[in-house]
């Protein structure tokens, strides 16, 4: 039996022989039972922490079931459990704590603060055998549940962190080890929300979710390992938010979220391997760093990233929505180490995965183009002939065409003035076509241009059309070749 102290107060009582059979106390009176306000609650109200303390460390009774469960009190002092092993439940749902609870290293089966408020939670390295409740919780100071292990949920569903001027950090996870989920739709938190190296086994739902940090960091997930998906559908960030070096084999849903920090980096997903990114409806102010992330699938709408963007070793197997090359390329444009050969190969494969293969020439015609402006000038020039006649080798039909103007130019001239014959009695009739065609094409020989000899003007021409044959033969074999490469 647990001896009962001689000095405790009514309601500390109430509270004392409600434990054992784990009897709820509800101390509302119905006029002001809002948390915040606990320091204006009658004394009626007022639970010490140390009566607490003692009835969590109290051995178990005989034929009960103890649990502390108490509505709607003040507590007073610090409720001290630091390295403490408590084998009954708690629910303190609706308290007012004076001062910060003091839970490092202890280990508990199961604890419930929803709806308190409480100053800040120092738990770091707790453990807890169940979930830990801080549903609709106010909690103006720090949340420090670094390295804790939980076998239930972690439950911040509408809780409020932090104070309006913010702070370094609102929620500390790092290196936890949940072997469920992170609860927390509606959450707001005003300063940095820290899961750094920490392990989820089912999905970090932050669904309507608010995080506020302007100037620094809102969401920390650097390392994070989730065994599903990290969901933040019409989430609000302000701050950066970065999974850099993360692990999510589901979805990284930031569908019609806002994600801000306009002087620095807005999402960063450095080195991570995600099944899906989802960017639907979404939009993102300020730079996106995505180097060396590995994606499944990389769905980004127009208009989806406002600012630079870092896309260098950048692996995705799909890209969606299907878009023509053109919007595709215009991102590619915007990449803040400039001419990135690596994204226009990405995005070429992207398109001939999805069975494209013109938009994929596409994409490899900006890069050339792209390329060409890194280049020296001499260089430049012979790009500019490169893309003027075959697009580089991707647009074969060009050569066709200036092959065709020239040989219909080059046969009304000549056709109009024919040549005079080297060697009279000793040539072919000439034709002005197949003359024209033997100018053109070096590696073909009718007979026509050995015959004949034209002068004036006309010889000139007949340079023209020679000079202009092997440039039109040099740029279709650089292109067959470059084509036979990537194949």
């Amino acid at each position: 039996m647990i001896v009962e102290p001689i000095d405790l107060t009514p309601v500390e009582r109430r509270v004392w022989r409600a434990f054992p059979t784990g009897t709820p106390v509800d101390l509302r009176d119905g006029t002001d039972d809002a948390p915040e306000r606990g320091d204006t609650w009658a004394a009626g109200r007022t639970v010490r922490a140390w009566v607490l303390r003692k009835l969590l460390l109290s051995p178990p009774v005989d034929g009960e079931i103890a649990a502390l469960r108490v509505v709607g009190a003040r507590v007073t002092g610090a409720l001290n459990l630091q390295y403490a092993a408590v084998d009954h439940p708690i629910t303190l749902r609706g308290c007012h704590f004076e001062e910060t609870p003091v839970l490092y290293g202890a280990r508990f089966r199961q604890v419930n603060l929803s709806e308190s408020y409480l100053p800040g939670l120092d738990a770091a390295t707790l453990r807890v055998d169940g979930v830990l409740r801080l549903t609709d919780c106010r909690v103006p100071g720090q949340i420090r549940l670094g390295g804790a292990r939980l076998s239930g949920v972690l439950f911040l569903e509408r809780a409020r962190l932090g104070q309006e001027d913010g702070q370094e950090e609102a929620l500390h996870l790092n290196h936890s080890v949940l072997e469920d989920d992170v609860w927390g739709p509606g959450l707001e938190a005003r300063g940095e929300v820290r899961l750094n190296g920490a392990s989820v086994a089912g999905v970090v739902n932050l669904e309507g979710a608010v995080l506020r940090n302007p100037g620094g960091r809102a969401f920390d997930g650097e390392n994070l390992t989730a065994g599903s998906d990290v969901n933040a559908t019409r989430a609000r960030f302000e701050g950066e938010v970065s999974v850099r070096g993360a692990t999510i084999p589901g979805l990284l849903v930031f569908t019609q979220a806002r994600l801000s920090h306009p002087a620095g980096c807005a999402l960063r997903t450095t080195s991570a391997a995600i099944g899906e990114v989802w960017l639907r409806d979404g939009r993102v102010e300020g730079t996106v760093n995505m180097l060396r992330g590995r994606f499944g699938l990389l769905h980004v709408p127009p208009g989806a990233l406002d600012g630079e963007v870092w896309l260098d070793g950048l692996t995705y197997e799909s890209l969606t929505p299907r878009l023509p090359a053109k919007a595709r390329i215009a991102m590619l444009e915007r990449d803040a180490e400039g001419y990135v050969p690596h994204a226009y190969e990405q995005l070429t494969a992207a398109y001939r995965q999805a069975g494209d293969d013109r938009a994929a020439r596409n994409v490899m015609l900006a890069k050339q183009r792209r390329y060409r402006a890194t280049r020296p000038w001499y260089a430049r020039l012979w790009g500019y002939l490169q893309d003027v006649t075959v697009g580089y080798g991707f647009r074969p039909v060009w050569a066709a065409g200036w092959l065709a103007g020239l040989l219909l130019a080059g046969a009304a001239a000549f056709g109009t003035r024919p040549p005079d014959p080297l060697k009279p009695g000793e040539h072919p009739p000439f034709n002005a076509l197949f003359y024209t065609l033997d100018l053109l094409l070096p590696i073909i020989d009718f007979g026509q241009e050995k015959a004949f000899k034209p002068v004036g003007g006309y010889q000139w021409l007949a340079y023209g059309l020679i000079i202009t044959g092997w440039v039109l033969a040099t740029t279709i074999a650089a292109g067959i070749t470059r084509t036979l490469r990537r194949q």
